[in-house]
């Protein structure tokens, strides 16, 4: 008799079919493979996504979003009938070594992990410095005391990464969920759609008192942005929006004000080196705006979430990096 499924293995894309063979050959190749089942959730693509899963992964179960969700809201949509005892994120521009999901699960898995409510995977970049070396992803994600959430270890040469297995989040490019856990404290915010959906998830596990866990052995190798850039107006305004929501959902007041002011003067510089009719500009802008117009409901979620939090506030802002020790920002996931 076959092992039963323990682990959903979720990729969401959109106009992406380029990239999504190679990741998803790596799900296919997983050690693992017979406790898995591979779901990839195709945000209304119009590349053919559907017709190449269909064709060339007959097991891969395909769920067609109605309109591009975003990652949130294509991961919420895959997650909505999670059965497995844990759910396994890789982007669609990434792969896995052949035994990171074991990696992951044995993490999980393992005696006094039981409050671990996601591992978090090493990830590299297949870019390499001038040295010949591999740079690294992430391995998790922190949270600034400056309001900003960003990959620990960004551009770190391998090697020289952090080895500290406890880390504030997880990276949704390469991780691990565990379902128990999703169903304390609920899964992704289909509203953020793009980009800090998985620090607000982080909040969510460590204020509900569960951790997250860094496993260095369990490999991802990622082009980074490969599906959605880094410079694009679509970036900046998710980023800004989205950074200024979560952290007022979650962070101390001084982080918040902090985050705020920070976002307000990348505003005015926008508007002064690259004009005010920049799609730059124009981006940031807009986030600033919708951020403010659904501020009444985000405090209303603050104050929910303080009612209903494990790990208070003050404990959580202990767990945050000083800004100062950050050298880049890198985008989130």
């Amino acid at each position: 008799m076959p092992p039963a499924v323990r682990v959903r293995a979720l990729v969401v894309t959109w106009d992406a079919a380029d990239l999504l063979p190679a990741c998803l050959d790596s799900l296919e190749a997983q050690t693992v493979r017979d406790q898995m089942e591979i779901v990839v959730v195709d945000n209304a693509s119009k590349d053919g996504t559907a017709e190449l899963v269909a064709e060339r992964y007959p097991d891969v179960r395909l769920v067609r979003a109605p309109r591009n969700l975003g990652f949130a809201g294509g991961a919420h949509l895959g997650l909505a009938d999670l059965d497995a005892d844990y759910a396994v994120l890789l982007n669609n521009d990434a792969r896995f070594a052949p035994d990171a999901v074991e990696r992951l699960m044995a993490e999980l898995d393992s005696p006094g992990s039981q409050r671990a409510g996601a591992a978090t995977a090493k990830i590299v970049l297949t870019t390499r410095d001038a040295a010949g070396r591999r740079l690294v992803n992430s391995t998790g994600n922190i949270v600034t005391s400056g309001g900003t959430g960003t990959d620990r270890d960004w551009l770190a040469p391998d090697g020289t990464e952090s080895t500290d297995p406890d880390v504030f989040g997880f990276c949704g490019g390469a991780a691990m969920l565990r379902r128990a856990a999703l169903d304390d404290v609920g899964d992704f915010d289909p509203s953020l759609f793009l980009y800090y959906e998985d620090t607000d998830l982080s909040f969510r596990l460590r204020s509900g008192g569960w951790t997250v866990r860094y496993v260095p052995s369990a490999v991802a190798e990622h082009d980074h942005a490969a599906s959605s850039g880094t410079g694009s107006a679509v970036f900046r305004y998710y980023n800004t929006r989205n950074s200024l929501i979560v952290m007022t959902r979650h962070a101390p007041w001084p982080v918040v004000l902090r985050t705020t002011t920070r976002q307000l003067l990348g505003l005015v510089r926008a508007a002064l080196t690259d004009g005010v009719r920049s799609p730059g500009t124009g981006a940031r802008a807009r986030g600033l705006r919708d951020h403010l117009a659904r501020l009444g409901r985000t405090l209303a979620e603050r104050r929910r979430l303080g009612r209903d939090a494990v790990v208070d506030r003050s404990a959580l802002a202990r767990l945050l990096v000083p800004a100062r020790r950050i050298a880049a920002d890198p985008p989130q996931r």
